[in-house]
Formats: C-alpha cells, structure tokens, sequence
C-alpha cells in the first residue's frame, strides 16, 4: 500500500470513529436520528423506483440503498486504525483499497450531514413528530453547505466507477472470495461484504456510464431544487438525494 493510500484510510477511519462517537459527537442520541434514516429510506425506495423495475439495473440500485445511502461502519471502531491498515494492504489490492477509502468518506460525510439535518429537525416544535416533505426541506436549507453536497454526489460516483471498473480486472472475484476467511480473522468483514456486495452488483449491471449518470442527475436535481425551495423538490422521476 502507498504512502498516499495509507494516510488516507487512517485520516478517513479516524473520521468515521470520531463521527460515530457519541461521547465526541452527542448528536448522534438524538432522537430525530432514527426517524430522519426512516425517512430517508422510505423516500430514496420511491425515488430509485425505475431502476429497481429494471432488471439489470436492480442490483447496483439496490446496493446503492443499502449500502451506498445507508450508514456503514467501516471502521472496526473496538481497533485502532493504525492495526487495521496492514492487514488491510494484505487482503487487498490497492484499487479495491480506493473503492474502499472513498466509500469510507462517503459514510462519513452523509452521516455528518444527516446529523445537521437531526439537528435541524430537533427544533421543530414537536421533535418526534413524522417529517413531511417541508421538514425536510427546511431542515436542508437551514443547514447550507451545497458544496458538501455537491462533493457528496461525487463521492457517490466515485466510489460506483471504481467498483465498476473493478468488475473489468482479471481474477477479482476470486480474490475477494479468498480473502474472506482473512478478512473475517482481521475484523474486516463488513468492509469485505461491501465490496463483495459491489462487485455482484456492477456485474450484473454490464456498464456502469448510463446508471452514473442517471444517479448524479438526479441527486444534483434534488439538491438544486431543496436549496431553491421548490414547490415539489423530489417531483424530478428517478431522482435520489441523501
């Protein structure tokens, strides 16, 4: 693993610790949290509505709601990230080492932002009601930062075209099979079974382009239109937005 990769991972495994903490960050009690996720969940499945009909398409759209959209810890947060590095540089080979520092920023990053939105959230008069369209909505604009969000969408491509581009490499299924016993020993399984759940499903896609791009409109859309307070923000077919 290169010097550069190797920084990388630690700055991004330590951000995903920090991020996560509760002792570090008390957002993360909040208990608009949860009902934000639901939310969210709920509207990304409509959202994702065409893709999941489309039957080559419906894998990568499903692994992009679960593990893409929805918040994943990379982190082996019981270790120290200084431990988990070289065993890492073992299993894997550095382009699937990519994927997988840019899908650890990526859950760092929407997690961050959904912790924003919570908060914005929290200050409804009543916290715990259920969010309607305008909460939402409200609570994405009261916490700015459209370049963050912006460079979320990118994250999200990023990470779709190295796993693509991945499926195009001799032999690396085969790899990813046989590092799961490792993988498993070194407390690395759920960054195993994420790439190995986004190899399959990129795969079956058989080209990524249209499907990348189809997500990047729609998520920059969506962005557009709840920070210009449109009417309907998610009125857009197919658009997706954390």
């Amino acid at each position: 693993m290169n010097q550069q990769l190797r920084e990388g991972l630690a700055r991004r495994l330590a951000w995903q610790q920090a991020v996560n903490d509760p002792d570090r960050e008390p957002r993360n009690l909040l208990p608009t949290l949860p009902l934000l996720r639901q939310w969210q969940t709920q509207r990304l499945t409509t959202s994702f509505a065409d893709f999941l009909a489309t039957p080559h398409m419906r894998p990568a759209a499903e692994f992009f709601l679960s593990d893409l959209y929805g918040d994943r810890d990379f982190s082996a947060r019981d270790r120290d990230a200084a431990r988990i590095l070289p065993l890492m540089a073992r299993i894997l080979p550095e382009f699937l080492l990519h994927a997988a520092s840019e899908a650890i920023e990526l859950a760092v990053l929407s997690h961050a932002l959904d912790l924003r939105l919570a908060e914005a959230l929290a200050k409804r008069r009543n916290p715990l009601a259920a969010i309607s369209v305008d909460d939402y909505a409200r609570a994405y604009r009261a916490t700015r930062l459209p370049r963050l969000r912006r460079h979320q969408v990118e994250l999200i491509l990023r990470v779709g075209q190295a796993l693509d581009a991945s499926v195009h490499k001799h032999g690396v299924f085969k790899l990813l099979k046989a590092s799961r016993l490792p993988a498993k020993l070194a407390g690395l399984s759920e960054l195993q079974g994420f790439l190995e759940r986004g190899f399959t499903a990129f795969a079956a896609l058989g080209g990524a382009d249209e499907f990348l791009s189809r997500i990047r409109a729609q998520e920059l859309e969506v962005s557009r239109r709840l920070f210009a307070n449109a009417a309907d923000p998610f009125a857009q077919p197919n658009s997706s937005s954390r």
